[in-house]
């Protein structure tokens, strides 16, 4: 996998480099945001790590910067920062996953499997426009789930938000990335309406005891298969 490392501290660019390169990666190292912009851009990478703390453009800035210009890449993010508010700012912003220093070299490993493993799904072609995780069927174009078979009726809505869910497969989304996705709400107007309509579609599709949403606490959902 090749793999676009941005971070200004050598310590831990160096520690980063030499543990994605001893597990077979192509890695890239830039030490800020500006350089990016003007020489990475043509370049595809698979994933891009990325510190938050940069000099001059910080992280956040370079992530939202980078989805303007439709690079759509999957982004970890890297932060000492480790409050619940920095977490759902850097994804609200469009990074993917939030990892806090310090970490274990084994959990970063574990987020950029994660990472692709979604990725993946989402440029696999299904046949027949049909998902399918373990007990649970959803047919894309004719808007039915089955669950063990056997259809399982969902309002307009709560099939959307369960769409946009397996969109992001293995990613927490928050509840106002969820509100704008689903009910074209762009802010945290303080209604529980997403946590209700999460309750219904667990109690429509996780009936056969399979857990398909899980709650990120403080932060929104990820859909696991």
């Amino acid at each position: 996998m090749q793999i676009l490392v941005i971070e200004d501290d050598k310590r831990i660019s160096d520690f980063l480099t030499k543990g994605l390169e001893e597990n077979g990666h192509l890695v890239t190292l830039c030490k800020d945001a500006e350089t990016v912009l003007d020489e990475f851009l043509t370049i595809q990478f698979d994933l891009i790590i990325c510190d938050i703390m940069l000099p001059k453009m910080d992280g956040i800035q370079l992530v939202q910067t980078l989805r303007y210009k439709k690079i759509f890449t999957p982004i970890l993010m890297l932060s000492a920062l480790n409050t619940v508010q920095d977490k759902v700012s850097a994804l609200d912003y469009g990074a993917d996953d939030y990892i806090t220093k310090p970490f274990h070299f084994d959990e970063l490993l574990s987020r950029i499997k994660a990472l692709t493993r979604r990725n993946q799904f989402r440029s696999q072609e299904v046949p027949e426009n049909k998902l399918i995780f373990d007990a649970l069927e959803i047919d894309l174009d004719q808007y039915k789930v089955f669950v063990n078979q056997e259809e399982t009726e969902l309002s307009p809505r709560e099939f959307k938000l369960l769409n946009y869910l397996i969109e992001n497969i293995d990613k927490t989304v928050t509840r106002i990335q969820i509100l704008n996705a689903v009910w074209g709400i762009t802010f945290d107007n303080h209604t529980n309406v997403v946590d209700v309509y999460i309750s219904y579609l667990r109690n429509k599709i996780e009936k056969n005891g399979t857990k398909y949403i899980h709650t990120v606490k403080g932060v929104g959902y990820m859909f696991k298969a």
